[in-house]
């Protein structure tokens, strides 16, 4: 009975051992797709790739940046683009993030669909645009418990145009959380006149590979990359009355146009709704406080949805969906910004919707 068991387990170690070998030799055949070209809007840029890994990465090696709030996880659907030729059928990661036109249109998830013949692809024409930064940290400032505020100067190219409350891509290199680089998106918190440096505010998320980078690791005088300007968040050429919504680090597009405002001297009504948990979770109030003298028509709102008893906190309080319904009339003539967490800005757009607001006055950025 022992020499048969043994005869029976060297018998599955070797049938596990050839299994293993054609495994790997599969990967080295099937997953093998050679050499590819990728043609960008009919040929206005043609990258020269080896095939099999995802579009998204092989447009961003080719130096083709297309935003990816996610870092290419499939879960914010933002890396869209036409694939008109070489695709294949799409796949089931892709399917929660397309709609039914779009997929008749050949729009796919960039960072699910895998590079495997020579692709014809189409883009929006201003992301051929967008450009790669080599920066310093020259500034690495607490704002709360959990916010970080990221500054960094340009070094190569020296200079950046973009638009207040756009967004850009900042690199986390290979660390203990990750085996290879990776993109996340942090819209910028400083003022476009200043084109040799942008600001971020970064919120520490557990486990985050970025955020983790970022609060952990990250000293003022290393070098970081980052890439765009992204996005189509910033404020209407109107003089509608403006109701500003946002939570945590959601206030850095948001502080970006205001600032903006300032500098340019627009004069438009502007309500700005700030939600925090605790009074721990509040900054730049006294920036806030100053826009308020300087702005033409500003009113910052702060609250608390969950005050502590040792915060003295006096404010509003409540969640920012309530107190937003309660500071508020009728709003058909006026455009909101929000930006946050989709649960937030969701609930805020029925609030709005209920007071009258049209919802092509609504514009948000949403986190992934």
């Amino acid at each position: 009975m022992f020499l048969g068991l043994v005869v029976s387990v060297g018998a599955m170690c070797g049938i596990s051992t050839v299994l293993a070998l054609i495994m790997v030799a599969a990967e080295s055949t099937i997953g093998n797709y050679g050499d590819v070209k990728v043609s960008i809007n009919d040929g206005e840029k043609e990258i020269d790739a080896r095939g099999g890994k995802p579009l998204l990465t092989t447009l961003k090696e080719g130096k083709v940046f297309i935003p990816s709030a996610c870092g290419g996880r499939g879960s914010c659907g933002l890396c869209k683009c036409k694939v008109k030729s070489g695709a294949g059928e799409v796949l089931p990661t892709e399917l929660p993030w397309l709609s039914d036109e779009e997929r008749k249109d050949h729009v796919r998830l960039s960072c699910q669909l895998k590079v495997k013949a020579d692709m014809d692809v189409e883009i929006e024409p201003e992301l051929l645009y967008v450009r790669e930064f080599r920066t310093t940290v020259v500034g690495l400032d607490d704002l709360t418990h959990d916010i970080k505020q990221l500054t960094l100067k340009l070094e190569e190219p020296d200079t950046i145009d973009y638009k207040a409350g756009q967004f850009v891509q900042i690199e986390t290199p290979e660390y203990e959380l990750t085996d290879e680089p990776v993109y996340r998106a942090y819209s910028m918190s400083s003022v476009p006149s200043n084109k040799h440096e942008i600001e971020m505010e970064v919120r520490l998320v557990p486990d985050g590979i970025c955020t983790t980078y970022v609060h952990n690791h990250l000293k003022v005088g290393d070098t970081m990359t980052v890439n765009g300007p992204y996005g189509d968040f910033k404020l209407s050429n109107t003089d509608k009355d403006m109701i500003c919504i946002a939570g945590g680090s959601g206030m850095a597009p948001l502080k970006s146009i205001l600032y903006n405002m300032r500098e340019k001297d627009i004069k438009r009504k502007a309500t700005y709704f700030f939600g925090a948990k605790s009074k721990r979770d509040l900054f730049l109030l006294d920036e806030m406080k100053q826009l308020e003298k300087d702005l033409h028509d500003f009113r910052f709102i702060p609250a608390l949805s969950e005050p502590q008893d040792d915060d003295h906190w006096e404010g509003e309080t409540g969640l920012i969906t309530e107190v937003v319904d309660r500071h508020t009339d009728d709003l058909s003539n006026s455009e909101a910004y929000l930006c946050g967490s989709p649960l937030m800005i969701d609930a805020c757009i029925v609030v709005l919707k209920d007071h009258g607001m049209p919802e092509e006055n609504i514009f948000y950025d949403k986190f992934a």
